[in-house]
């Protein structure tokens, strides 16, 4: 080989470095977000509000998939006694939290945190998930009879309570086809075994000052609901200029049955997308 062969190659290679190392100095689209995403500081806490006829465990979809994506997140027990002892059950869970918190409620869950999260101020958004959306001064009892299509109240089983108050469960044998058609028998079945109760008082209590007000919101509705009718969820939900998006066909339990799809709503909140 020529020296001057040789000295052709080495400039090449030496070109080829350059051009390498220079490229590695140019942040790619896939580095900038992540800059971007340290730029905006830690991810936000996302509490997950369930409602009525329902647990903490409605949320496991959810919960496994947030976390995977590296967000915090915290289910606390909803006690379904009532509008104000609820929304300050929630509150202080929101005050315990150090940063932003994103609230999401499943159900009566959203009449809760519409109550909880008002005024404070570390709550970046909200999210409704086949959920309430009430104005001050109205009652879950009401907003579901607002338009027709409800089929809740004759599948109501009622509990006399010592204090003079009702618990009201959904009956066992038509929980499925009531609350969650869209998910496995079999786990419907347990679904219905294990649900929480939640007062009839609770249900007619007028609510509070509305945190839609102020806080952006997002509204998940899904089409085959038979507690809450969608044409409810889709008054609630433009009425509070929120961004929503519909589940064909889904049941009222679409948290169970589309844990995706309502994970994804959640990221978009929050990103404030």
């Amino acid at each position: 080989m020529s020296v001057k062969s040789t000295i052709t190659r080495a400039l090449t290679a030496g070109a080829a470095l350059a051009v390498t190392a220079a490229t590695l100095l140019i942040p790619s689209s896939s580095a900038t977000a992540t800059q971007e995403s340290i730029a905006k500081g830690p991810k936000p806490t996302i509490v997950l509000v369930h409602g009525a006829f329902a647990d903490a465990s409605s949320w496991n979809g959810e919960i496994a998939e947030l976390e995977r994506r590296g967000y915090p997140v915290i289910a606390p027990s909803n006690p379904l006694r009532s509008v104000a002892s609820d929304a300050a059950s929630v509150r202080s869970v929101i005050r315990s939290i150090k940063g932003p918190v994103v609230l999401v409620g499943h159900s009566y869950g959203g009449q809760v945190l519409t109550n909880a999260a008002y005024n404070e101020p570390n709550v970046k958004a909200l999210v409704y998930i086949a959920a309430f959306i009430p104005a001050k001064g109205e009652s879950a009892f009401d907003l579901s009879n607002k338009f027709p299509g409800s089929t809740l109240g004759p599948t109501l089983q009622p509990v006399p309570l010592v204090d003079g108050g009702v618990d009201l469960y959904v009956k066992q044998d038509l929980f499925w086809k009531q609350f969650a058609a869209d998910v496995p028998r079999a786990q419907a079945k347990l679904m219905a075994a294990t649900q929480r109760p939640i007062t009839e008082a609770a249900l007619k209590e007028a609510s509070g000052n509305p945190a839609w007000t102020k806080i952006p919101s997002w509204s998940l509705i899904p089409t085959g609901d038979k507690n809450i009718p969608a044409e409810a969820q889709r008054f609630m939900s433009k009425r509070a200029h929120a961004h929503t998006v519909e589940v064909k066909g889904a049941s009222h339990a679409v948290l169970v049955s589309q844990p995706h799809k309502v994970t994804q709503l959640i990221i978009a909140a929050a990103n404030g997308s």
